[in-house]
Parts: structure tokens; sequence; C-alpha cells
């Protein structure tokens, strides 16, 4: 039992250490101080469809909170294509979650990232990238390219920090929907979710 709780501890504590390597190597790539909570991960992945038979797509997975919520929710390992910036948290997700089909590439070049992946649908986008740090027209340009791969309706859904959007309102282009406040997060936490149709 002693030893069970102590693995627990030390794996919780390489986790927040990884991290936290990642946000001083990379700040501009990491988008908070620690990984995202469970609770914050569980809203995130509420929006996945499980019986549309369709491929999520996570950005930014980090550590893997929110990966380790979206697989809770049932998702098949894989039916999760997730897109790792960082080849440290790469390493670290490929050792961590075996099934889920891991990309090292750049979230804002989704179409060559994907390569032969860059055809598919996805049922929804779940994105941690930390797009406060990006110029506008980058951010635009990601999420035109991840609604391009959605059915009409289907959501990405964004954590930011932020007050406001972090995407700016387009109503011709697509629709935004501020989904939740997570004060159980740190710092706190607004969900997002951009739409078409």
């Amino acid at each position: 039992m002693v030893f069970r709780l102590k693995q627990r501890f030390e794996k919780k504590f390489d986790e927040e250490i990884r991290f936290f390597k990642g946000m001083m190597d990379r700040p501009k790539t990491t988008g908070s101080i620690i990984p995202t909570s469970s609770v914050t991960a569980r809203k995130m992945a509420s929006v996945i469809d499980l019986q549309s038979g369709l491929p999520v797509l996570e950005l930014g997975p980090g550590t893997g909170a929110i990966t380790k919520a979206i697989l809770a929710r049932g998702l098949p390992p894989e039916r999760l294509v997730a897109v790792e910036y960082s080849t440290d948290f790469y390493q670290h997700l490929q050792r961590t979650y075996p099934g889920v089909r891991l990309i090292n590439g750049d979230a804002f070049d989704i179409e060559k990232t994907l390569g032969d992946l860059k055809n598919l649908a996805f049922d929804c986008v779940i994105s941690a990238v930390p797009l406060l740090n990006f110029p506008m027209q980058d951010r635009i340009k990601m999420l035109e390219s991840l609604l391009d791969r959605l059915p009409a309706g289907r959501p990405v859904m964004q954590i930011s920090y932020g007050a406001v959007s972090p995407i700016i309102a387009q109503p011709d282009r697509y629709h935004i929907q501020h989904f939740d406040f997570i004060v159980r997060n740190i710092p706190p936490a607004q969900l997002w979710i951009y739409r078409r149709g």
C-alpha cells in the first residue's frame, strides 16, 4: 500500500517537474505553469461524440492530462490523434499512452504535420495550444484549417487563460461560444468552442 502511494506520488511529481521544465525551456509553446486540472480536462473531453465513429484530434497534449480524460471518456486509443510540438513531451506521451496516434509536430502547420492523415475527418478538436502567445492571423488560420476537418456543427474546444476569446469573432466564417469558466485550474481557465454551421 505504502509502495503504491509512493509510486503515485513520484509519477505525479515527475509530471509536474517535466511540465515546469518544458515551460522554462520553451515558454512560448507552454501555456501554463502546471498541467491542466482533471476537472478542466474532463470538461474539455465532454464535447466528444463517441457515437460518431470519427477520430478525435488533440493539440498540445503536454504531459497528457487532457489525453487521460479523453481516454477515460471511452474513446479507444487508436481513435485519438495527438499533435505535440515539444519532443520531450512527445516522448513522454509515447511511453505513457501506447496505442494513441502521436505526432511530434506543429499545430500551426496542421496539413504538413498530419501527413498521411491530412484528409481525415475528425469528430472534434480539443486544443491546449497557447494561442495567446501567437499572432492573431496565425490563430485564425489554424482555426479555419481545423474547422475544415470537422463535420458541420462539430466543435474546436480551446482552453485559454485570458478574459476574452483568444480568436476574434468573424461570424461569417465561424461561431464562438463561451463554454465554461473553470476556477479549479491553475490559473483559472476559460473554455471556448468554435464551430461552423
